[in-house]
């Protein structure tokens, strides 16, 4: 039995000529929004500057790309998640004083690396399969 596979589903359906569903409401919306302003203001020239601004937000989410490659309304929400998330500062360098006692610097810093044995029997047959498929694969390899 056959069936059709189907081709250009990246490719929205155009409502218009050329403007897509998102498009049309992205449009839609400004043009409400803006006119939402005008009543508010009750001036067209006290409303000229949001509605610019508002007209021409909706304009970039209708038809902007970043880079021929990413449409605005993405790059707006990595926007928002940028400055809503925690960022995380890794490099924060600390001055360090020298010590007056060196040797139990020395003593703390190898007790650090070296690594304690885990009461996880699971953690140590890993351990025990990993050594032996190394020590397999070099002999395969001689």
């Amino acid at each position: 039995m056959q069936y059709q596979v189907p081709q250009f589903i990246e490719v929205e359906d155009k409502i218009f000529e050329k403007i897509t569903l998102k498009q049309f409401i992205y449009l839609a919306g400004g043009a409400g929004l803006s006119f939402l302003i005008y009543k508010i203001a009750g001036s067209l020239i006290i409303a000229a500057i949001p509605i610019l601004i508002v007209l021409s937000f909706s304009i970039a989410l209708a038809w902007y790309r970043l880079y021929s490659r990413f449409p605005f309304i993405e790059v707006v929400e990595w926007m928002f998640k940028y400055f809503t998330s925690s960022r995380l500062y890794i490099w924060k360098k600390v001055d360090k004083k020298p010590s007056a006692n060196p040797v139990k610097e020395v003593k703390e810093y190898a007790s650090i690396l070296v690594p304690k044995i885990s009461d996880s029997k699971l953690k140590d047959l890993t351990w025990s399969l990993d050594i032996k498929d190394s020590v397999y694969s070099n002999k395969n390899q001689n």
